[in-house]
């Protein structure tokens, strides 16, 4: 018994560094999606670990995960750049998205049931709630289109979007601050509700491109 001792604290010192890694890096992603942290600006671990409240080692590991997803660019003994956004991101981006909703949107039109149609609806009712704060908004357009692939059933879309719509959460972030208002849904549902499955699809595809267009325009000025 006492020869295994030091192996159940070693796992468990192991665990409690996995965790906080874990938290430190859903933290800076949160920070990074939701623009506090923004693009162009300089971090250095040092700060973001008073930030954090924890050592510089989580927020080294965490910051190289970061980088690996594009958010963050490493900039060699001295700290990290949260990547600027170039109309080419932003082009290739939603060249992206669009090839996994138009996906999505087809699909579910084919074979969605009433009740997931309405579950889709009630997500993005706010939309028309005069009185909805912005973040609320945008969380209910996340929460949209994040189970509208899930309906769809396949989960490497599932994956590779839930890894997208973060970037576009960003920049709809960045844009209404300076650009009020948002793309309403309306077209997509209704041609899932009537099963329409080519409407479905195009009504996707002016969805993502008006976005896009949107974005283009300020980021590219």
């Amino acid at each position: 018994t006492i020869s295994t001792m030091p192996a159940a604290i070693a796992r468990k010192k192991k665990a409690e560094r996995e965790s906080e890694l874990e938290r430190v890096y859903r933290t800076l992603r949160e920070w990074l999606v939701a623009a506090r942290l923004r693009p162009g600006e300089f971090l250095s671990e040092v700060d973001l670990a008073a930030q954090c409240r924890t050592s510089r080692t989580p927020v080294r590991e965490a910051c190289g995960r970061l980088a690996q997803d594009k958010w963050l660019v490493r900039i060699p003994r001295k700290g990290y750049l949260v990547a600027p956004i170039s109309v080419r991101d932003i082009v290739e981006l939603y060249e992206f998205r669009r090839l996994l909703e138009c996906f999505t949107a087809e699909k579910v039109a084919r074979s969605a049931s009433r009740e997931q149609v309405q579950e889709l609806r009630d997500l993005v009712r706010i939309e028309n709630d005069p009185a909805a704060e912005l973040q609320e908004i945008l969380s209910a357009n996340q929460a949209f289109h994040l189970r509208l692939a899930q309906i769809a059933g396949n989960q490497r879309v599932v994956d590779e979007l839930r890894l997208t719509l973060g970037y576009v959460q960003r920049l709809d972030t960045l844009c209404t601050q300076t650009v009020p208002g948002w793309i309403p849904h309306t077209d997509i549902l209704s041609a899932m509700e009537s099963h329409r499955p080519l409407e479905a699809q195009q009504a996707m595809a002016i969805h993502i491109d008006s976005s896009r267009d949107k974005m283009i325009k300020l980021f590219g000025s």
